[in-house]
C-alpha cells in the first residue's frame, strides 16, 4: 500500500501544502494521522500519514518503504486538517507545521512517570455559582449560531465562572475542553479553580516543561478516552484530544496568542478553524477585545457583553490624572508625582500594597514637546515617528515618510523638543531611595522563570511585598487582594510606538492595569495616571473604562489609513550583513512587487529594530482589501533570496 506522508523536516521550499508530501510504501493498512518513521536522505525522521493513494503507475522515482509505525494513537482528524489549513493560510511549508503536532523526542524511550490518578467513581458535579448577569450571558452565548463567540466581560465580571460552567457542560457529555491562557506562569489561580471542580482531570501544558515531561503528557492525552481539562498557552491547542468539545481563549486580546517565530500564526484564527471543523464552540473571553474581533463579532451577531462586577463589594477606584509637564507636581522625584508618593506612604502605614506600572515597550525614545504635549506623527499613517539619531531624522516605519527633527514645536513654537525614555530597573532604584524600609519587588521580563514568578505571586498575595513594579505581565488577570493603589508612571509611553496597533494596545494595557484595583477586597482604591498627554482620547477612554468609545475612535482611524479590519497586511523583510547590500536587495524586491495588481506597497524602509547581530533589516509593507491578492503577491516572490514574510502581523514593528 502507498501513503502520502508529511515529513517533519523541510526538504524543499514549496508553498503548496500538498506538494510538501512524500510518497512511501507499507504492507499494512495505516490511518491518517498515524506517526511513522521514514527515511529522508541519510536520516530517519518522524512523519505523519496524510492519506493513502493508489499504486503509482510506472513511477519515475524509487518509492522507499516506511521504516516503522510508532505505537501511538493517530492524531485527531481536526489536527491533521489544521496542519493543511495553516500551511495554506499562512503560506508555510507543511513540514514546519508538522513540528507543532509532534512533540520533540517522540522516538525516545521514556521512563514511565505517574500520570494524573483518576477516581474510579464519577465525581459528583459541584454547582458553580452564577449571578443574574452571568446567567444572562450564558443564555446569550448558547443562542449564538456562530461557532466563534466573543465574551466581552469587564475586569472583575467573573468570566472564569462562565468558563467553568461551559466546561462542566461538556465534561458531563464526556467531552474535553482546552482553556488557553497567554502566560502559563501567571495562571496558578485559574488552574486551582478548575482543579476544584474537575479533580484528577486538569492537565497543564507549557513550554517550560522538560522535553520528557511534555512527551509523556502528550502520550497520556493522546491515549485518554476520559474527558480532560487542558490548560496552557497557545501550544496547548495542538494537544491530541480526540473528544474535544470546547475551546476557551482567556485574555483573547493578548499579543502572546500570535506566534512570532516560524511558523507564524494567530492562535485565535486557528481555534476558530478547529471550532468550525469540529462543530464546537470557541469562546474569546476578554475585557478589551481586539478591534478586528469586535468588528467581526458584531458583523456575525456573535457578541455577548458581561458588564456587571461579580462581587457586590467591588468599587470604582478614585482616578487622579497627573500632567507630567507640570514640574510643580514633581517636587520630590522626577518619576513619581507628589500625590502618588503621599498615597504610597499611606499604604505603607496601613499595610496595603502599591503597584507601579510601566509599559516597558514604550521605553523607545519619544519625540514630544514637553510644553504642550505635541508629538511627531506621520501625516500618512497617523502613527508616531521614530528618531534615527545617526541621520537625526524622524521616520515612519510603516510607509517610509521622513522629516527632519524640528528645532521648535510646530504647535506652540517652544524649543523644548525632547527624546526620552526609562525602564523598570531605574524606577526600582528610585523607589528604594524614597522608601528605604519598604519591601519592593520587580515583576517583569527579567524574572520570568516559573519558580520565581510563582514565588513572587505567593509573596504578593500574602502581603510580603509592599511595592510591586511591573510591566504588562501584571495586566493578565491577576487578582491581588491587598492591592490599594496603581501608579502608572507614563501612561502615554506605548502611544509613541510607530505602529498601527499602538493606541489599541495602550488602551488594553491601561484598562487592564486600572482593573487590578477596586475588585471588592478593600473599601478604597486609587489610580494615579501620569502622562505627557492628559488630553489624549485613549487616556480618557481607559480612565472611563469606555471600550465602545475607544473602538469607535480607533475603527475610524483604521478605515482612514487602510488598516485591519478593512485591509489585510503582510510584512516582507530582508536581512543582510551590510546595510548597502540590504538596501540593494530590498529595492530589487520592490521592483518585482511594483507591477502586481490589487496591492498597495510601502516604500522600502528600515525595520524598527534595523540592526541586529544578524545584520541590517529593511522591510516592505503590503496592503490589500483582498487577502488573496496578498497571498498571490507573496507566491510571486517567495523564492527571492533571504526573503522572510509575516502574514496578518498584529504589529508592524
Amino acid at each position: 500500500m502507498y501513503y502520502q506522508v508529511i515529513p517533519t523536516k523541510i526538504f524543499r521550499q514549496d508553498l503548496h501544502a500538498l506538494e510538501s508530501l512524500l510518497t512511501y510504501s507499507f504492507p499494512e493498512k495505516l490511518k491518517p494521522g498515524q506517526i511513522v518513521l521514514i527515511p529522508l536522505g541519510k536520516s530517519i525522521i518522524p512523519g505523519i500519514i496524510h492519506h493513502s493513494i493508489n499504486p503509482p503507475k510506472d513511477p519515475s522515482f524509487q518509492i522507499k518503504p516506511i521504516n516503522s509505525v510508532l505505537p501511538l494513537p493517530p492524531l485527531p482528524d481536526h489536527l491533521l486538517q489544521s496542519a493543511t489549513w495553516l500551511s495554506q493560510y499562512y503560506l508555510t511549508p507543511l513540514p514546519i507545521i508538522a513540528n507543532l503536532l509532534v512533540p520533540k523526542g517522540i522516538t525516545k524511550d521514556r521512563r514511565k512517570k505517574s500520570t494524573p490518578s483518576r477516581l474510579e467513581n464519577k465525581t459528583i458535579p459541584k454547582t458553580i455559582p452564577l449571578n443574574s448577569s452571568q446567567k444572562t450571558a450564558l443564555t446569550s452565548l448558547d443562542n449564538i449560531k456562530s461557532h466563534t463567540k466573543l465574551l466581552h466581560g469587564i475586569t472583575g465580571s467573573g468570566k472564569t465562572n462562565l468558563y467553568l460552567t461551559l466546561a462542566m457542560s461538556q465534561f458531563q457529555k464526556q467531552q474535553s475542553s482546552i482553556i488557553l491562557v497567554p502566560e502559563i506562569s501567571l495562571t496558578s489561580q485559574l488552574v486551582q479553580q478548575f482543579q476544584f471542580y474537575f479533580p484528577n482531570s486538569v492537565i497543564t501544558i507549557h513550554s517550560k516543561q522538560t522535553e520528557a515531561t511534555r512527551h509523556q503528557i502528550w502520550q497520556y492525552v493522546a491515549k485518554s478516552t476520559d474527558p480532560l481539562i487542558i490548560i496552557g498557552p497557545r501550544s496547548a491547542l495542538f494537544s491530541p484530544v480526540s473528544n474535544l468539545g470546547l475551546i476557551i481563549i482567556d485574555e483573547a486580546h493578548d499579543p502572546a496568542y500570535y506566534q512570532d517565530n516560524p511558523p507564524r500564526y494567530s492562535t485565535l484564527r486557528l481555534a476558530s478553524f478547529i471550532a468550525n471543523t469540529k462543530n464546537i464552540d470557541c469562546i474569546y473571553g476578554t475585557a478589551t477585545p481586539l478591534i478586528e474581533d469586535f468588528y467581526l463579532a458584531q458583523k456575525n451577531h456573535a457578541y455577548v457583553s458581561l458588564s456587571q462586577k461579580a462581587k457586590e463589594t467591588a468599587i470604582a477606584p478614585d482616578l487622579h490624572l497627573i500632567d507630567l509637564r507640570d514640574s510643580s507636581s514633581f517636587s520630590k522625584n522626577r518619576y513619581f508625582s507628589d500625590p502618588l508618593i503621599k498615597n504610597i506612604t499611606q499604604n505603607l502605614e496601613q499595610h496595603q500594597q502599591t503597584l507601579i506600572f510601566h509599559n516597558r515597550r514604550g521605553s523607545a525614545p519619544l519625540t514630544i514637546c514637553d510644553q504642550c504635549g505635541w508629538q511627531a506623527l506621520c501625516p500618512n499613517c497617523l502613527l508616531p515617528l521614530t528618531l534615527h539619531s545617526d541621520k537625526f531624522k524622524l521616520t515612519c516605519h510603516t510607509c517610509g515618510y521622513e522629516e527632519v527633527v524640528p528645532k521648535s514645536c510646530p504647535v506652540c513654537q517652544h524649543s523644548s523638543i525632547i527624546h526620552k525614555g526609562f525602564g523598570t530597573k531605574l524606577l526600582e532604584s528610585e523607589l528604594k531611595k524614597l522608601f528605604k524600609t519598604a519591601r519592593i519587588a520587580r515583576f517583569d521580563a527579567d524574572n520570568t522563570t516559573d519558580s520565581s514568578l510563582n514565588h513572587l505571586y505567593t509573596d504578593i498575595k500574602s502581603g510580603a511585598v509592599d511595592i510591586l513594579i511591573g510591566t504588562q505581565l501584571l495586566t493578565k488577570g491577576l487578582d491581588l487582594p491587598k492591592l490599594a493603589t496603581v501608579g502608572i508612571v507614563q501612561a502615554d509611553g506605548g502611544l509613541s510606538l510607530p505602529d498601527y496597533s499602538s493606541e489599541e494596545r495602550s488602551f488594553h494595557l491601561l484598562t487592564q492595569v486600572i482593573g487590578r484595583v477596586g475588585r471588592g477586597h478593600l473599601s478604597e482604591a486609587s489610580v494615579f495616571i501620569q502622562t505627557f498627554q492628559p488630553d489624549h482620547p485613549i487616556i480618557h477612554f481607559s480612565m472611563q473604562n469606555d471600550y465602545i468609545g475607544a473602538y469607535q475612535y480607533l475603527i475610524k482611524k483604521r478605515q482612514q489609513a487602510h488598516f485591519p479590519p478593512y485591509y489585510y497586511l503582510a510584512k516582507l523583510y530582508i536581512t543582510q550583513k551590510t546595510e548597502q547590500t540590504t538596501i540593494r536587495k530590498i529595492r530589487e524586491l520592490y521592483s518585482l512587487l511594483r507591477p502586481l495588481k490589487g496591492i498597495y506597497l510601502s516604500a522600502p524602509t528600515p525595520a524598527f529594530h534595523e540592526f541586529s547581530p544578524s545584520g541590517h533589516t529593511w522591510q516592505i509593507i503590503l496592503k490589500s482589501p483582498s487577502r488573496q491578492n496578498i497571498l498571490s503577491a507573496i507566491k510571486t516572490v517567495h523564492t527571492f533570496p533571504n526573503l522572510k514574510y509575516t502574514l496578518d502581523p498584529p504589529s508592524l514593528l
